[in-house]
């Protein structure tokens, strides 16, 4: 296994650890991840409501719980540490700025076209900018316009495939449309990266499904340089969350991973569970919308409110929250630690990978 390289940035290991929101990859999930060589992930979804203590304004709130997750896992470790800011934010502009300010090593942006995510680098800032998209068009789109606009091109690409986790840049329909599916869409996204080689290399990552290391010798024989993780890495004992999230996952059965239609707009994938139940029998409906975390999401209309209902889960309080996860969530076991995920992971891909030679 490789070191990759994102720009000046060095992986040991070629794996990124997914953002996972609210709460589930915080500082704790993210240092240990950049301890072994990876890049961890700090996702900035919901901050505000994590870090209410410290200003009862929610959009403030999280600015400043992001600069403390930032700080606590500079504390923790001296690796790559990533924040994952996704464009359906409503504050989405202000946590890239905030990211880059304090010095984060990447931001990672999806749900949507990060279009205009260059315009926030200030002079002298070292942070890489990573688009997440779900189609070779999405990815040939970003690298037109950022060339055009700004004269950048994207650090790095991630490519998340229908398995993914939480929300989907996926039409319903197309989630299990084998046309849509991370083994076609890799090559042809790795094919608009390398247009640009003359100007910039850009490797690009394959996310969504993929659990262990046999999973990504497959789709780094197909052209990606590493992957993306997230799934494998809530049940760890670093991951963020309640132990109550992480023990869904080891209790889930494959047939217990469902989709469902997200207030925002999108489809997602989580782990079916009573409150979804009462979802979809019209039982639930939002008081008020608290905080009007994400763009597309119309408070009056929504059957819950998707922030306090991940936060609520992200806390163990799964009776008035779900578990978003990947579709490989049942594969689960037990809980071990970061360090023993990498090692089995590296374990896993040399067999497979020689197995192939």
């Amino acid at each position: 296994m490789n070191e990759v390289k994102i720009g000046n940035l060095t992986l040991g290991v070629p794996v990124i650890q997914g953002g996972m929101g609210v709460g589930i990859s915080l500082s704790g999930l993210a240092s240990a991840v950049a301890n072994e060589g990876g890049v961890g992930v700090i996702s900035c979804a919901g901050l505000g409501l994590i870090y209410h203590k410290l200003n009862p304004d929610y959009l403030k709130a999280c600015v400043l719980g992001l600069k403390e997750e930032l700080r606590l896992a500079r504390e923790k470790s001296k690796g790559i540490i990533g924040v994952n800011v996704m464009v359906a934010l409503s504050n989405y502009a202000e946590m890239v700025k905030t990211s880059i300010q304090e010095k984060a090593d990447i931001v990672f942006s999806g749900a949507g076209l990060p279009l205009d995510l260059p315009s926030y680098l200030t002079p002298g800032s070292t942070t890489k900018l990573v688009p997440i998209v779900s189609s070779a068009r999405a990815a040939k789109i970003i690298c037109d316009k950022w060339k055009q606009l700004y004269n950048y091109l994207p650090d790095a690409i991630v490519v998340e495939g229908p398995k993914a986790g939480g929300h989907l840049g996926y039409k319903p329909d197309q989630i299990f449309d084998e046309n849509f599916k991370l083994e076609k869409t890799v090559p042809e996204v790795v094919e608009i990266a390398q247009t640009y080689k003359d100007e910039k290399v850009i490797p690009v990552f394959a996310g969504g499904g993929i659990y262990d290391g046999a999973d990504a010798a497959k789709i780094m024989e197909l052209g990606a340089s590493g992957v993306q993780m997230g799934t494998r890495f809530v049940t760890t004992n670093e991951c963020d969350a309640d132990i109550a999230f992480k023990q869904s996952y080891i209790n889930a059965e494959e047939k217990d991973i469902s989709i469902i239609q997200s207030p925002v707009g999108m489809p997602g994938r989580a782990i079916a569970n009573g409150f979804i139940e009462k979802v979809r029998n019209g039982e639930k409906h939002p008081k008020r919308c608290a905080v009007h975390c994400i763009k597309t999401c119309k408070g009056e209309s929504s059957p819950y409110c998707i922030v306090m209902a991940l936060f609520n889960a992200f806390k163990g309080k799964l009776d008035n929250g779900y578990a978003f996860c990947g579709s490989n969530a049942f594969r689960a076991k037990k809980i071990e630690s970061v360090r023993e995920v990498f090692s089995n992971f590296k374990s896993e891909f040399e067999k497979a990978w020689k197995a192939k030679k």
